[in-house]
């Protein structure tokens, strides 16, 4: 039916009282002659405006806030304007008074209840901190950025979380194996509550590095070849290095070498410095490198890159390593550097690892992984002498490259390591 602006189209009444053919006046919607109350259905409201259903129209309240902390209910509740009350009249004619006005939200309170800003909120989401367990340690029970990182590292958590501790630092250097995600440093989690399992959202980082190891894993045909080396010689030079002026804030250390000579070799073998174009059906040889360090970060796996990394010097290098790993620890990573990779180096040997058979970064030809360094006993000129060795493990797309260039790359970087002097020949 059409019925005018204002017209009653709905009535409600109590419990044992009929809606007939008598109408709506029989209940307490009233009729055309009758005064209604303002604020009431069918009554004036501010602006010229009539009120026309419950709960909807113009409000007829004022809103209430909450108590803030320390403050005792009442005394919020003394802020509250007479006209919260329903009015007597309405209670007497039966008639349904319009809904109370939700209360303003504080600034920053979303619907969680949580007092907590935009980024706060955002950082949150990306480390998957639940806000309403957190402890707040701001102003007037507003959550800090300190109080988030504090909860996602297994501190500031409210009783309910099921975990005394959870989360913990990145190792120094900040790198783990690309092909999985290593909780570093993380404690054996104890349980509250008599909890046997947590369950914690899988998002952010973590879920997309997840589906690109699942992209790469089942797209790329993974090859692996393993090498034994003796870095003595690196390690010396390493030592010889830092003492001269011109490495002074480089802090160079092992990754930077095997960096280095990983340019070297793609530049002798540029082929595995390529990726494979399914649409286009062809074979992209790339004579730049954009160097990927995988990185552990507090929300999970990042392989950022160096852009043009074959243009640097040992010295450029090892800085530009360095900062990568502090940038992607602080969680401040650009998208840019996370794009355009060429080939990348996962440091396992932070961990005391030996070494691993890492996954390829999406659209990667080739990951070099590189273990722990250890004094072990090596043949050295025809004696058993201890030694500084580590282990290299290329893995590599089959599609791309076959053994012997994956071979040639991976023999070319351990001779570099052997003795760093061949550098100078390459």
């Amino acid at each position: 039916e059409t019925v005018a602006v204002g017209a009653p189209i709905i009535s409600v009444a109590p419990d044992g009282v009929g809606v007939g053919a008598a109408g709506p006046a029989e209940i307490g919607v009233p009729g055309e002659d009758e005064a209604v109350e303002p604020g009431l259905i069918g009554g004036p409201a501010p602006g010229g405006r009539t009120s026309v259903l419950v709960g909807y129209g113009p409000r007829s309240t004022e809103a209430r806030r909450r108590p803030r902390r320390g403050e005792t209910a009442p005394a919020a509740a003394a802020a509250a304007p007479a006209s919260a009350a329903p009015a007597p009249a309405a209670r007497a004619q039966g008639v349904v008074a319009p809904a109370p006005a939700p209360r303003a939200a504080s600034p920053g309170e979303g619907q969680d209840g949580v007092l907590a800003k935009p980024p706060v909120r955002k950082l949150a989401k990306d480390l998957g901190v639940e806000l309403a367990r957190v402890t707040p340690s701001g102003p007037g029970g507003v959550l800090t950025r300190a109080d988030v990182e504090r909860a996602a590292q297994g501190g500031g958590l409210g009783p309910d979380t099921g975990l005394a501790s959870y989360g913990g630092l990145v190792p120094a250097g900040g790198l783990v194996p690309a092909g999985g995600l290593v909780p570093a440093g993380r404690a054996w989690a104890t349980r509250a509550g008599g909890e046997r399992e947590v369950r914690i959202p899988i998002k952010s980082v973590r879920k997309a590095t997840a589906e690109a190891m699942v992209r790469s894993a089942f797209t790329a045909p993974h090859v692996t070849e393993w090498v034994s080396v003796d870095v003595t010689r690196t390690m010396r030079l390493i030592e010889r290095l830092r003492a001269r002026r011109e490495f002074e804030g480089a802090r160079i250390g092992p990754l930077a070498v095997v960096a280095r000579a990983l340019i070297l070799a793609v530049g002798r073998h540029p082929e595995i410095n390529a990726t494979w174009d399914e649409a286009a059906q062809q074979i992209v040889v790339k004579h730049y490198v954009n160097l990927g360090i995988a990185a552990a970060t507090p929300r999970g796996l990042v392989v950022p890159n160096i852009k043009d990394a074959e243009q640097l010097s040992l010295a450029e290098l090892a800085v530009a390593i360095g900062e990568l790993a502090r940038t992607a620890r602080e969680g401040r990573t650009p998208p840019t550097d996370m794009l355009g990779g060429t080939i990348s180096i996962t440091n396992v040997g932070v961990f005391g690892v030996d070494s691993g058979t890492p996954i390829l970064p999406p659209g990667e030809a080739a990951i070099l992984a590189f273990g722990q360094v250890r004094e072990a006993a090596w043949v050295h000129k025809g004696k058993v002498r201890p030694r500084q060795v580590t282990q290299l493990a290329l893995s590599f797309d089959h599609r791309l490259v076959d053994g012997e260039l994956g071979s040639l790359v991976l023999a070319d970087v351990a001779a570099i390591l052997e003795d760093p002097a061949l550098a100078l020949a390459m």
